[in-house]
């Protein structure tokens, strides 16, 4: 599985890790928001651990790849990342090469995926402690990715069955970001306190979960028609008359929206927890309360469009809330708000759009 070295100098690890910071941007507004926010080195710990596992997202979500090549793409990729492993980067590159599009069609995400050696190796130069808290959570992302495309090899795409089994995709997907993030703040035994800790690793599965299941809810058109893949339980749609490869279609807009509906109810039941977790974040090392509430807050505003127009997920008009919002929103948070505003804010914003209650 050993690549041949590559004849070149690796830039200066500054280099690397400013490039990591500028591909972020182009990746995922509301993680580079939260990146923004973070001071280092926190922000830059997050930068990497997140685009690591952006890497292998990317491979999951490519129609274009056979599913048999995906999981094994997948699969060395989770070797590079064992540092156990004598894999190198070389192997996944060579892998995946003929897969990437034309360097001038490449998309940000791509652009990642090809980069992904300038990636692992600004993680390579993060202090041990940080590697050891990223590692393991970023390959059970992988490895669950990797499970899922196995899965439904026959469907060339991904079609979640049941609530159970949304949720352990959901789990692959993003609770183990909220590990990711986890560990890195528990990572000094003596810089959080026993009780803390057990609140913040009770608590990270459901903010991760909380956030991928609002994606899961509103982009029900765009998951299907560009990568064919249906993340509304079957059984869920099943009982609306809905078949899953017609979620989509005219004829089923009300049923399915009322399947929209119910995902986002489900997401509901996480909002809790994921306020725990919140109120529980230590701001050491340059974590900023404010990185985290600001997508927690998004997702309850998100939520709330849901429900005032859950057919807006399978028609392509989409939903999401308005720039307004999402300005009033951050700028309240990085203007002080903090963790005794929370509830404050929640309510608020399940009730209308913040930037119009505060007029």
């Amino acid at each position: 599985m050993e690549g041949p070295p590559r004849n070149r100098t690796a830039p200066p690890a500054t280099d690397d890790l400013h490039w990591c910071h500028e591909a972020v941007q182009g990746v995922s507004r509301t993680f580079a928001l939260t990146i923004d926010v973070l001071d280092d080195p926190m922000s830059s710990y997050i930068c990497v651990g997140y685009l690591l596992c952006r890497v292998a997202d990317t491979v999951e979500d490519a129609g274009h790849i056979p599913a048999d090549e995906q999981a094994a793409l997948l699969r060395t990729y989770d070797e590079v990342l064992d540092p156990t492993s004598p894999t190198r980067i070389d192997a996944f590159l060579e892998r995946v090469e003929p897969w990437l599009p034309p360097e001038d069609e490449r998309d940000e995400d791509w652009r990642v995926v090809a980069e992904a050696e300038r990636v692992l190796r600004a993680f390579e130069r993060q202090p041990e402690p940080v590697r050891a808290a990223i590692t393991p959570p970023v390959r059970e992302l992988v490895t669950g990715m990797a499970l899922f495309v196995d899965r439904y090899a026959d469907e060339g795409g991904l079609r979640i069955q049941s609530r159970e089994e949304l949720e352990e995709y959901c789990h692959y997907a993003a609770g183990t970001v909220g590990q990711l993030i986890t560990n890195l703040l528990c990572r000094d035994p003596e810089g959080v306190s026993p009780r803390t800790r057990e609140r913040l690793y009770g608590t990270a599965e459901s903010f991760g979960l909380l956030l991928q299941l609002v994606n899961i809810s509103k982009d029900v058109y765009d998951d299907y028609r560009e990568e064919n893949n249906v993340y509304l339980p079957a059984a869920w749609l099943g009982e609306r008359g809905v078949a899953q490869e017609r979620v989509v279609a005219e004829e089923n807009v009300e049923d399915s929206a009322s399947v929209v509906e119910r995902t986002a109810t489900h997401a509901e039941s996480f909002l809790d927890d994921a306020q725990t977790y919140l109120e529980s974040v230590p701001e050491t090392d340059g974590n900023r309360l404010a990185a985290w509430a600001i997508p927690y807050l998004l997702a309850v505003g998100t939520l709330r469009e849901l429900t005032e127009r859950p057919e807006d997920a399978v028609t392509g008009a989409g939903v999401k809330i308005s720039r307004p919002e999402v300005s009033a929103i951050v700028s309240t948070m990085l203007s002080g708000a903090g963790r005794a505003e929370l509830s404050d804010l929640r309510e608020t914003i399940t009730r209308e759009p913040f930037h119009q209650a505060q007029v």
